[in-house]
């Protein structure tokens, strides 16, 4: 798992004003709101709809208060369309200056959004006058009326139209309904999109955080296991400088295996168990009489990725507890095995007997750890006394099945 922090939000796909710490953070959602192909094309839906619907049902209330369909009580349907695709463009530019107004002050948002929603819907039953007499035209005959009634039931021809008729107040509140639903899913997209930001740029501070975990945790286990290793050559120079000299030489081999294996998150469960057996060999010639090693079959081991060093404390841990406080040999046993789905690692060893159970120390957190950060509740970690004599630490982890390998991995 490589990690990569991105240097700016913009980086990781998100809005300008989302970016931690920088000045447009500061700025208002709504300020920087543009009708992006999405909106549109939700709000084209949605009037499509809208079209579709009043049409319909003035149809049917037509033929509802006159079944013969002998009288046009109600606008004509394509002077309705013609209508409708005029109020388009003038419901996107007052959606868009309600997104650039915000709701933030409330006190001067609010009356502004209201005014944007009175303005949109006065315009409606004007616009379907001029409708009608722009199809009127088309189709060649006088401009319909808004509704024909019987003679002597209706106004006086010569009665100039209020302003305020009932006609008007009822296509007023139809429309000012239909602008505060479409303005309904424009904020509840921008706060989806919002919701959606926040979740990129959440994941991608979570990943940046795991990666320098994993970095840390990885610069502290390299010392620790350098140390255990230094200590060990130094145990030899005093009585058999030749046998010190040759395990500096395996020591300068398994240095360049332990750099190479910490400067990636995973490695191959053959490369993980080779550089445990150099590691073990080397423990080996220092303990020649009491120090067995019981390593699994290399041809029956399957082929996994396993997190790089995963291995390496629980056998430092085997070597130092099981020779500590106990004067007889000490078998060290690394058994590994496809268990329900997942991979268990095993390590075992040998102790004296009723030796009380120790903390655990600077290994062992350090594999709990590193096994939270790359699998979290999938993998599971134990470190405990088996019997009176031996002590056993099990991993078990998901199966991370091996893929195709690059020309550079082979290389390594």
């Amino acid at each position: 798992m490589n990690v990569f922090v991105p240097s700016s939000a913009r980086e990781i796909g998100l809005p300008a004003h989302t970016a931690p710490g920088g000045a447009e953070e500061e700025r208002p959602a709504a300020a920087s709101a543009r009708l992006s192909r999405p909106l549109l094309a939700i709000l084209t839906v949605f009037w499509i709809y809208v079209t579709v619907s009043n049409v319909l049902y003035a149809r049917s209330m037509s033929l509802e208060f006159d079944p013969d369909g002998t009288r046009m009580l109600f606008a004509h349907w394509d002077a309705r369309v013609v209508q409708h695709l005029i109020l388009f463009p003038l419901l996107l530019g007052a959606i868009w200056i309600s997104l650039r107004v915000g709701w933030r002050p409330a006190w001067r948002a609010v009356p502004m959004q209201l005014l944007l929603g009175l303005v949109f819907c006065s315009v409606a039953s004007p616009l379907l006058h001029d409708s009608e007499s722009i199809m009127a035209v088309w189709h060649g005959h006088p401009a319909a009326t808004w509704m024909q009634v019987p003679h002597g039931h209706g106004p006086d021809e010569h009665e100039p139209e209020s302003l305020i008729s009932p006609a008007w107040v009822g296509s007023a509140t139809s429309f000012l309904l239909t602008y505060g639903f479409a303005l309904a899913l424009v904020t509840g997209f921008a706060l989806y999109q919002r919701f959606r930001d926040s979740e990129l740029r959440l994941a991608a501070l979570e990943r940046a955080w795991s990666g320098a975990r994993l970095a840390a945790l990885r610069m502290q286990l390299s010392p620790h296991t350098l140390f255990n290793l230094l200590h060990t050559i130094r145990g030899q120079i005093g009585w058999d400088p030749a046998a010190a000299q040759s395990m500096i030489v395996q020591l300068g081999d398994l240095l360049r295996r332990l750099l190479n294996a910490g400067e990636r998150d995973f490695s191959r469960l053959r490369d993980e168990l080779d550089f445990a057996r150099l590691y073990l060999e080397l423990q080996q010639r220092r303990f020649v009489d009491r120090l067995t090693l019981v390593l699994p079959d290399w041809a029956a081991l399957p082929r996994t990725w396993v997190p790089s060093l995963i291995l390496q404390p629980l056998i430092e841990n085997a070597v130092t507890h099981g020779l500590a406080e106990h004067v007889g040999p000490v078998t060290v046993r690394v058994e590994v095995f496809e268990s329900r789905g997942g991979l268990t690692l095993r390590v075992m060893n040998s102790m004296a007997p009723g030796r009380a159970r120790q903390a655990d120390g600077v290994g062992l957190r350090n594999v709990r750890d590193r096994l939270a950060v790359h699998f979290g509740d999938r993998a599971t970690f134990v470190a405990q006394p088996a019997q009176a004599d031996e002590w056993v630490a099990e991993i078990h982890m998901p199966l991370l099945e091996e893929g195709p390998r690059s020309p550079s991995s082979e290389s390594r």
